[in-house]
C-alpha cells in the first residue's frame, strides 16, 4: 500500500516521495485510513515506529488548504518535551507547506514574543508542550474553541511528568465532538481514564507491544569490576557510531561528559538543568555526528528521537522497567537494528535481572574487562585518543582568549596614534 492508497493528500505524497519516503510503516498503514476518515484513534506503538507521520499526515490531509482565524488554531499536537515538540514540528512543517498550511512550535524555554505574534496572525496547527500552551491560554493569546483535532503524542510520558491535569484542561477547552488521536506505549498512569472520557468509540491499533523489540534489538548485561567502570565507559563511548549513555542524575551527566571529553571523546550532555539553547545545540551536534556520544538523563531522553543510534548504554541501571524500555527505545528505531547494554557490578546483578525480567527482556550476561575481546565484540569499544576534546563553541572562546585564529587588532604604534586636540 502506498500513502496515496491510504488516503493521504496527493500534494503531500509528492513531497514525501521527493524526500525518498514511499513505503508506509505498519503503524501508518494501520491508523491513517481511520484517522483521515475522521475516527478517534488509540495508537499503541513503541518509540520509533513511525507515529509522527501517522498522525501528522492525517492532520495535514484533513486540514489541507484551510485557514485559521487569529488566536484560533484548528489542530493541536501535544508532546511531553520541548525537544520532541521541536522534532515533530521539523517533520510536519515542510509537508504542511505543500498544502498551504503552516505550523508553529509552542514550548517553554523559548521567547514568548514570536509565539504570540504567530498566534495573532493565525496558525492552523500548533505543536505544543502542555505547560506553555496552558500559559498562553490563560493570557488569552490562544483560544481552543475552534480546535477540531487534538493529538496526544506519548500520552503516558506526559502523565508520568505530571501533565495529566493539563491534558484534561486542554481537551475540555477544545471544540466539542472534535477528533482525538492518542498515541501511547501504555495505558497506565491515568491514560486509560483519558481514553474513556475524551475519545469517542476509538479504533485501537496496537502495532508494537510496550515490551522492547527482540527482533531488531540485542540486549546485554556486562558485569564489570567497580574500579573498571570509568575506563570501560570511556572505551565504549569512543566506538564508531552514535551512542547514548544514560545516567541517573544531572550532576552525573555533566561529570561523565567531562571525563569522556578529557579522555578524547567528542561528547555532549543533555539534561533538564541546561538552558533550551544549550539543549538544542547539543542535540543538533549529536544528530549531525559532531558529537557521536551523548550522555543523558531519563527526563531529557524523552525528547531524543534521533535516527541511527546504534548503541544505548545504561551506565547507571534504571530503577523502573518502563525507564529501561524508554531508554532502549532510543535505538532500533523504525526497523533498524540496535544494541542495548547495561553495566552492572556483581552486587547489582540480581537487581538488574529483576528489572529486565519485568521489562520482558532476556539479555545475554557477559563478564568483561577493559579492552577485553568480549567488550569489543558486544559494543565496538576502542581506546579513546587521550587528547582532550574541546567543544567547538568552547574552543572558539578559548582561542580568542589566547589570541588564536581570530586576529586581535594590535595596538597602534606611537607614531600612528592620533593626537588629542589641546
Amino acid at each position: 500500500m502506498s500513502f496515496f492508497d491510504l488516503g493521504v493528500n496527493p500534494s503531500i505524497v509528492k513531497t514525501l516521495s521527493k524526500s525518498g519516503i514511499n513505503d508506509p510503516f505498519p503503524i501508518q498503514k494501520a491508523t491513517l485510513p481511520d484517522a483521515i476518515g475522521g475516527k478517534d484513534v488509540l495508537g499503541r506503538g513503541q518509540t520509533g515506529s513511525g507515529k509522527t507521520l501517522a498522525f501528522g499526515l492525517a492532520v495535514l490531509t484533513k486540514l489541507a488548504n484551510r485557514k485559521a482565524k487569529p488566536h484560533h488554531p484548528l489542530a493541536i499536537i501535544l508532546s511531553p518535551t520541548r525537544e520532541l515538540a521541536m522534532q515533530i514540528n521539523d517533520v510536519i512543517a515542510p509537508l504542511a507547506q505543500s498544502v498551504q498550511l503552516n505550523s508553529r512550535l509552542i514550548a517553554g524555554g523559548m521567547p514568548y514574543g514570536n509565539q504570540i505574534q504567530a498566534l495573532r496572525q493565525g496558525v492552523p496547527i500548533l505543536v505544543a508542550t502542555p505547560g506553555r500552551l496552558i500559559d498562553l491560554m490563560e493570557q488569552k493569546h490562544v483560544s481552543l474553541s475552534e480546535t477540531e483535532i487534538v493529538v496526544l503524542d506519548e500520552a503516558d510520558q506526559m502523565a508520568d511528568m505530571g501533565f495529566l491535569p493539563a491534558m484534561k484542561e486542554i481537551l475540555n477547552a477544545c471544540k466539542p465532538k472534535g477528533q482525538r488521536l492518542l498515541f501511547s506505549a501504555t495505558l497506565d498512569r491515568g491514560v486509560d481514564g483519558l481514553v474513556k472520557k475524551y475519545l469517542n468509540n476509538p479504533v485501537t491499533h496496537s502495532v508494537d507491544s510496550d515490551k522492547a523489540s527482540v527482533s531488531t534489538m540485542e540486549h546485554h548485561v556486562l558485569v564489570i569490576h567497580p574500579n573498571d567502570k570509568e575506563l570501560i565507559t570511556a572505551q565504549i563511548a569512543a566506538r564508531e557510531g552514535k551512542t547514548i549513555l544514560f545516567v541517573r542524575t544531572q550532576h552525573g551527566a555533566d561529570k561523565l561528559a567531562q571525563k569522556l571529553a578529557h579522555a578524547g571523546v567528542p561528547v555532549g550532555a543533555l539534561h533538564g538543568g541546561k538552558s533550551q539553547s544549550v539543549r538544542t545545540r547539543t542535540l543538533a551536534a549529536f544528530k549531525s555526528g559532531v558529537t557521536p556520544a551523548l550522555v543523558a538523563t531519563d527526563v531529557a531522553a524523552r525528547g531524543i528521537h534521533v535516527d541511527d543510534v546504534s548503541l544505548v548504554v545504561h551506565v547507571d541501571p534504571p530503577q523502573d522497567p518502563k525507564d529501561y524500555l524508554h531508554r532502549a527505545g532510543r535505538t532500533a528505531r523504525a526497523g533498524e537494528s540496535g544494541v542495548v547494554v547495561t553495566l552492572t557490578t556483581t552486587r547489582q546483578q540480581n537487581t538488574v535481572r529483576g528489572l529486565t525480567d519485568k521489562a520482558g527482556v532476556k539479555p545475554k550476561i557477559t563478564r568483561v574487562k577493559p579492552s577485553g575481546r568480549e567488550l569489543m565484540e558486544v559494543t565496538g569499544a576502542r581506546e579513546p585518543s587521550g587528547v582532550p576534546w574541546i567543544a567547538p563553541a568552547t574552543k572558539e572562546r578559548h582561542d580568542e582568549q589566547k589570541g588564536g585564529p581570530r586576529k586581535r587588532r594590535s595596538r597602534p604604534r606611537p607614531h600612528e596614534r592620533r593626537r588629542r586636540p589641546r
